[in-house]
């Protein structure tokens, strides 16, 4: 994590270099990392020193947070940038590398991290459509949350899930804008392009059970997961994000590059790429 100063040259430099949206990672610390700074504050100080592109996280999840500050938070930097907020939440992690269980108390089972994912990004909808919402759940509570004025974008910001079993699939089908992938859990020796494809399908299925049209919902895959050399060059990003679109992914996520780490890219190869895919000014 960088200074803010530099941060937010780095934050205007992705706009300028025409990115669609610019995500961060919403973690007290990332992968043994530190500082790493609040994905929220970092947000709404990102948001100030842009004008077109993207917001978002990628992704919140219950780990640290509760539904009533991050509804108060979301609504308060969508109305900061403009309306352009995107909202990435998933279940989070277990270990501490993952924030899991870092406010103490006894570790989540799977199941109980999939109830509170469910419930949480349930209640993040109530909030965020208002007026105002009281509510006690099983793990969460809410008492006469006023969210007026509520969100520049309506009913709410939009929210992209990352999941991949059936009842995360169910939550995505139900709120979600946009689903979110990685392609790095190869179980029973998948490619990440056959697992894609396969969380695709059980995708279709929770619309489906949902009542809802898989087509409405944009796909998100996240890079820097798999052994795939999407920041090789140009015409291997081309390739591959060719081969996902024809899957059904709409949308790709790359890693600035981080010298020093696994994604220390070569910037030039990474412009590049930003101004071959670059979208279209208004």
């Amino acid at each position: 994590m960088r200074s803010w100063p530099e941060a937010g040259e780095l934050w205007r430099r992705a706009e300028d270099l025409g990115f669609d949206t610019a995500w961060v990672y919403d973690h007290t610390a990332w992968r043994g990392s530190t500082p790493w700074y609040d994905a929220y504050t970092t947000l709404a100080a990102a948001a100030a020193v842009t004008s077109r592109v993207g917001l978002g996280t990628m992704v919140t999840s219950p780990n640290f947070r509760h539904p009533v500050p991050t509804a108060h938070a979301i609504k308060t930097i969508d109305h900061i940038s403009g309306g352009r907020l995107t909202v990435g939440i998933g279940s989070g992690g277990a270990n501490r590398r993952s924030d899991g269980g870092i406010l103490g108390g006894e570790e989540w089972t799977p199941r109980e991290r999939s109830a509170r994912f469910t419930e949480w990004v349930d209640l993040l909808d109530r909030l965020l459509v208002g007026p105002e919402t009281t509510y006690e759940g099983t793990y969460y509570s809410a008492r006469e949350v006023i969210s007026e004025p509520g969100c520049v974008q309506r009913p709410r910001v939009p929210f992209a899930i990352a999941a991949a079993g059936p009842r995360g699939m169910r939550v995505a089908a139900r709120q979600g804008a946009a689903w979110v992938t990685s392609g790095n859990d190869r179980a029973e020796g998948r490619t990440p392009p056959d697992l894609v494809r396969h969380q695709l399908g059980l995708l279709r299925q929770a619309c489906e059970a949902e009542g809802r049209d898989p087509s409405g919902l944009r796909v998100h895959f996240l890079t820097g997961f798999t052994d795939e050399p999407w920041l090789e060059s140009p015409q291997a990003f081309a390739d591959l994000a060719g081969r996902y679109a024809e899957l059904g992914v709409t949308d790709v996520a790359v890693h600035w590059p981080r010298p020093g780490t696994e994604w220390d890219y070569d910037p030039k190869v990474f412009e590049a790429i930003a101004a071959d895919h670059a979208v279209p000014r208004d």
